[in-house]
């Protein structure tokens, strides 16, 4: 499905108490940049977000294909409910962390798979995380599918693991989980439970969690272009975060 409706024409929350709220995190709330650890989460964000998880009782948690950890160092101060790795490991709004049960020498693995691809092109710029890598090509477009075919190949030498694509990145992960499970599993705890989903993304990764919240009768955003089973759209992170920033007056009003 891909609909071309603005963020803009959200409902107008007014209850906090209603709203579990979820994001995903770059392409969304913070623009995507060439190295994974360029991105910045600019001041106005965050208080927005601090802001909303003090008026949603906690019901805000970040679903990410990023560390936990990660996701921290860009919020900090502020500590959010996380899902990461793309529901591999999770943080509830208690602050329990679950992860599944991970070889710890994957990565390794993975990136030992794909080395001759490496060796032969180094400016490939290769992400560790729980459980996974990621071998991102956006300052080599040219080698997308050279990168894609590399990695596809290592889930033929790896058991249980699969790939994941998103934009100028290509993963290998532990098989198992993903975003919309990651939702699920917080709309069983208190303070997400018996509340409206809302979930924002930008990326395929996200489709998941589009399909989630669309069964639970909940709100799904894509952020930017592209086909999508989400509800609304926004044209970019800029709009979205516009509607974002919004939010907290809105729902304290």
């Amino acid at each position: 499905m891909n609909v071309t409706q603005s963020a803009m024409t959200l409902p107008d929350f007014r209850n906090p108490e209603e709203l579990a709220l979820f994001l995903d995190f770059d392409g969304t709330i913070v623009a995507i940049a060439n190295r994974p650890d360029d991105v910045r989460l600019d001041p106005e964000t965050r208080d927005a977000l601090s802001d909303l998880n003090r008026l949603l009782g906690g019901a805000l948690a970040i679903v990410t294909g990023r560390d936990i950890a990660a996701v921290d160092r860009f919020l900090a101060p502020l500590r959010l409910s996380v899902a990461g790795v793309h529901g591999l490991m999770r943080r509830d709004a208690q602050g329990q962390t679950y992860a599944a049960a991970i070889d710890s020498g994957l990565p390794t693995a993975i990136e030992r798979a794909v080395s001759p691809l490496l060796k032969k092109h180094p400016g490939l710029l290769v992400e560790r995380k729980y459980g996974a890598l990621a071998l991102h090509y956006r300052d080599h477009p040219e080698l997308e599918q050279a990168s894609i075919d590399a990695m596809e190949s290592v889930v033929g030498e790896l058991p249980e693991t699969e790939v994941k694509r998103g934009k100028m990145v290509v993963e290998v992960k532990a098989a198992g989980g993903n975003k919309g499970a990651a939702i699920a599993d917080f709309l069983n705890e208190k303070p997400f439970a018996g509340r409206l989903a809302v979930f924002a993304g930008d990326d395929v990764t996200d489709e998941d969690a589009f399909v989630l919240v669309n069964a639970r009768n909940g709100i799904s955003i894509k952020v930017g272009p592209g086909a999508t089973r989400a509800i609304y759209r926004a044209a970019g992170t800029t709009e979205f975060l516009a509607w974002l920033r919004q939010l907290p007056a809105k729902l304290g009003g």
